[in-house]
């Protein structure tokens, strides 16, 4: 079941307010110079200080090409790329990756630690930090995932959804501006991506991070302010979660239809009355009540 919620006035007056974190200007992008194909081509959007922004879109409609030029493992053709006022470039692009945390499809691929907190205290060791200071944002971390019972155990022991805890965890130590999560729930069953992105959610609000989702998961864009639509290399469109779910053609973009959808469309060939737009789960309930 899916959790659906519109984007309060307040909320979007609140984001109108804040500054761009990331800008990205007239991206170009291709992985073979030999070829005239492009994989991304032209793309410009924003991202809000604080805000949640999911991506979405088919593979290989260059989502994860996106962010991995964000975080500079990759270097566009063309175009600009701006985090917190300063164009990203080759100088800069160590100073500016410390204030992006990524975590990946595989959190197998991040573990280099023996335990747990050894992990999650691996990024702040290379800083060079303070040990108290180290020591505090570690169980700081491993408190606000859930994982500090876990915090003597290896990785390589954990289940799915608690390896992908421990990778958040050793990001949210780093307390980076922006964090970017590449299919981080894909692996997960229904109820531990839910856990997991209730727990991002939790993470944001409480250290007032800009959060970035590639994913196909709906509860993962339901929680989420905006949606950018990829769409063969460029930006289909951008919109609310719940201007995305009135969308026919949510199969054609790589979602599933959300499950109010579903029993909506089922109650309409009953004969229900019920407004054309988007419903979240809990108005769609109002709205049967009503009509007992």
């Amino acid at each position: 079941m899916t959790i659906s919620k519109e984007v309060p006035i307040s909320l979007k007056i609140h984001l109108d307010n804040m500054k761009n974190i990331i800008e990205v200007q007239h991206l170009k992008y291709k992985y073979d110079h030999h070829v005239d194909d492009y994989i991304l081509k032209d793309v410009t959007f924003h991202v809000k200080q604080g805000e949640w922004l999911s991506i979405v879109g088919h593979n290989g409609s260059g989502k994860s090409t996106t962010i991995r030029l964000i975080d500079g493992l990759l270097e566009a053709e063309s175009g600009e790329i701006i985090i917190d006022g300063d164009e990203l470039t080759l100088e800069n692009v160590w100073e500016k990756r410390r204030h992006i945390g990524m975590v990946f499809q595989n959190p197998d691929n991040q573990f280099v630690g023996a335990t747990v907190e050894d992990d999650v205290a691996f990024g702040l060791e290379n800083q060079g930090m303070d040990y108290q200071i180290m020591f505090d944002r570690v169980q700081e971390a491993l408190d606000i995932v859930g994982m500090q019972d876990f915090k003597e155990r290896e990785p390589a022991r954990l289940s799915g959804g608690q390896k992908q805890r421990v990778a958040i965890a050793g990001v949210v130590a780093l307390r980076p501006d922006i964090i970017i999560l590449d299919e981080a729930t894909s692996m997960l069953d229904p109820e531990g991506r839910l856990e997991l992105i209730q727990t991002v959610k939790k993470i944001k609000d409480r250290h007032g991070m800009t959060v970035i989702s590639i994913t196909h998961d709906l509860d993962e864009v339901a929680l989420s302010d905006r949606v950018l639509v990829m769409k063969e290399g460029q930006v289909e469109s951008t919109s609310t979660p719940s201007e995305l779910f009135s969308r026919v053609d949510l199969e054609d973009l790589g979602l599933d239809e959300p499950f109010t959808n579903q029993v909506k469309a089922t109650l309409l060939d009953s004969d229900f009355q019920l407004p054309e737009r988007y419903l979240t789960e809990k108005e769609l309930q109002d709205y049967l009540w009503e009509s007992l």
